[in-house]
């Protein structure tokens, strides 16, 4: 049987640590040898831990989101990557390459053309058209005139932006500037794509849609994205998997499924309990084996594939009391019944 080969890591993080203050590497070695916390970081070096022993890598085409709460350390980590912040102690790869050896001309080389970067504030020139904007970045690395614009109508065109190519910023409205900054982001066809909490100043309604077209444009660019949010519903909703940070800790590494349905601890727990587990939670999850059943009163039961979620599973069992058979490929591999269902929407309780 033939075996799926190892993802490959696009970006690699090896027990990053970030300190802020003069004794930095001191307190990197307190927290390895005796634990330190936070709290008593601060009150005996008199520095603050960012991030503690951050390790994690993100495959090519995935979008990995980092979750947390305000000063949790998420925005420190992912600036990182391509070494806004330098770190104090740990390794960063980037498309193979140790981002923290690189020279200034290899790390200026690496920022303009393989990484991408959208923050909640877009910062786009007031007095450049939509289309300055976007090429602006094209236009430091010196690709002449008439190639930039094409490239800026098209990624234009990638973020539904046709007819804007001659507006200034003010023009258009909150959830259009940002589309212009993805658009700028995407201009020289990076192969990673940061973006730091791009969509939360928005309206709810504009928010979701983003959200899709982000996550469809992506999907079809197959760009690697770390997506930084303080929201677990838009981690969900875009994110292949979700890291989950407190006090510079990565707590918890999962896909969406995996998160809610099997928290870390207490303070995962808390961020997923009112999370709606219909679209989410896979049948996968919640069947029990078929060992011991009688196959036979399952000739007439329905199928469903392993990855068929809850909501699918009720509008399957509303008007049967026989159980649902879970397939995978050819195979049978479990059942779940009406009991197991309204356990599964419950929760596991």
């Amino acid at each position: 049987m033939d075996v799926d080969p190892k993802p490959e890591a696009v970006v690699e993080l090896s027990n990053v640590w970030k300190v802020f203050g003069e004794r930095a590497s001191e307190t990197v070695e307190a927290a390895k040898t005796t634990g330190l916390t936070k709290a008593e970081a601060l009150e005996e070096f008199a520095t603050v831990i960012g991030v503690r022993d951050a390790s994690f890598s993100v495959a090519r085409g995935e979008i990995f989101c980092i979750m947390g709460l305000s000063g949790s350390g998420k925005s420190t980590l992912v600036r990182h990557v391509n070494r806004l912040i330098e770190p104090t102690a740990g390794t960063i790869k980037v498309l193979g390459e140790d981002v923290s050896a690189m020279g200034k001309k290899d790390l200026r080389e690496m920022r303009s053309r393989h990484i991408g970067m959208v923050f909640q504030h877009m910062a786009l020139m007031p007095h450049r058209s939509v289309r300055e904007n976007v090429a602006y970045p094209l236009e430091i690395r010196g690709v002449p005139k008439s190639q930039r614009w094409a490239i800026s109508d098209h990624t234009l065109g990638l973020v539904d932006l046709q007819g804007y190519e001659d507006r200034l910023p003010r023009e258009l409205s909150g959830g259009m500037q940002q589309r212009v900054g993805i658009a700028r982001a995407l201009a020289s066809d990076p192969e990673i794509l940061l973006m730091d909490e791009p969509f939360s100043a928005l309206d709810p309604l504009i928010r979701l849609q983003l959200q899709d077209q982000f996550s469809a444009l992506v999907s079809e660019l197959k760009k690697t994205t770390l997506f930084i949010t303080h929201d677990l519903d838009e981690a969900i909703r875009i994110g292949h998997r979700i890291a989950i940070m407190k006090d510079g800790v990565i707590v918890q590494i999962g896909t969406p499924e995996e998160i809610v349905t099997n928290p870390a601890d207490d303070y995962v727990r808390e961020f997923v309990q009112g999370i709606s587990r219909l679209k989410l939670v896979k049948a996968h999850s919640i069947m029990q084996p078929l060992n011991g059943y009688d196959r036979s009163a399952l000739a007439d039961a329905k199928r469903a594939s392993h990855d068929t979620d809850l909501d699918t599973l009720i509008d399957m069992s509303v008007d049967s009391d026989a159980p649902v058979v879970v397939t995978e490929g050819d195979s049978e591999v479990g059942y779940i019944s009406k009991a197991t269902l309204l356990r599964g929407i419950q929760g596991g309780k």
